[in-house]
């Protein structure tokens, strides 16, 4: 043992143990978000170290939030976390079918299989997977318009999982809305064309699309009209602005126009 003459503080595990310990992480961090899933999922609280309090059931929220000790756990965190960066959901999903899978490899190890057949046998499903995936996708894009109702069921499914029925429902319409608003037929999205404003005033079935430019400029001068109608629109690009100079100075506006 070579490691605790180094360490006499190191902890030793034999393979098996090691083997079990990794499983056991992804098995915890499964107990912890399984009740999260689908639209029936229970919400948890959070409770920082400030005592500040979060209740979510977005599985990407927890797991950033969580403090997460073992290493296992924390590298299935990280699988969840790059999931939704991908896809914007699954994040649940995702630690629970690891979680799983975990479970059932601890059977067969149990009974003396090496880990190394197991990995093999994931990549033969990984790669009959992604081929039936390939058989089965739907296409949403028919000719040249998207189809409206296949997108308003994603929606709808990713909402759902997040907020209660009636709100989901209602954002359902929003979501799908906004992004065929920006939609350009050659271009990927940009989502950063849409943005979400955040009326502290009103409440969340408030929520509407509005479909036009914001401009967070606001105006020049109080006595400027707040409403114009048929107005010609200037897009160009180089700053209106003053630019701020050297030597102190100010600039005063006598009137609006």
């Amino acid at each position: 043992m070579s490691l605790k003459v180094l360490n006499p503080n190191a902890e030793v595990l034999n393979k098996s143990h090691a083997l079990h310990m990794n499983i056991n992480a992804a098995k915890g961090l499964q107990d912890v978000l399984k009740s999260n899933l689908g639209p029936k999922g229970t919400i948890k609280m959070l409770v920082g170290g400030a005592g500040d309090i979060k209740l979510t059931k977005d599985g990407n929220t927890l797991l950033k939030e969580m403090q997460i000790q073992s290493p296992t756990a924390i590298m299935i965190a990280r699988t969840a976390v790059a999931q939704d960066e991908t896809s914007g959901d699954g994040t649940t999903s995702t630690v629970i079918f690891i979680g799983e899978l975990m479970k059932q490899s601890e059977r067969y190890i149990d009974e003396g299989m090496h880990p190394r057949v197991l990995v093999d046998g994931f990549e033969i499903a990984k790669r009959a997977t992604l081929q039936f995936l390939e058989k089965f996708k739907t296409p949403v894009v028919m000719g040249d318009e998207p189809d409206k109702e296949i997108l308003k069921m994603v929606a709808r499914t990713a909402l759902r999982t997040k907020l209660y029925e009636s709100l989901a429902d209602q954002l359902t319409d929003i979501v799908v809305n906004a992004v065929l608003c920006i939609r350009k037929p050659e271009d990927p999205i940009d989502l950063f064309m849409v943005e979400i404003m955040h009326m502290r005033h009103k409440f969340d079935v408030d929520t509407r699309l509005v479909e036009g430019l914001v401009l967070d400029h606001g105006s020049r001068h109080p006595n400027m009209k707040r409403r114009a109608e048929n107005c010609y629109i200037l897009t160009c690009n180089v700053s209106l602005e003053y630019e701020k100079s050297e030597v102190n100075a100010g600039f005063f506006y006598s009137s609006a126009e």
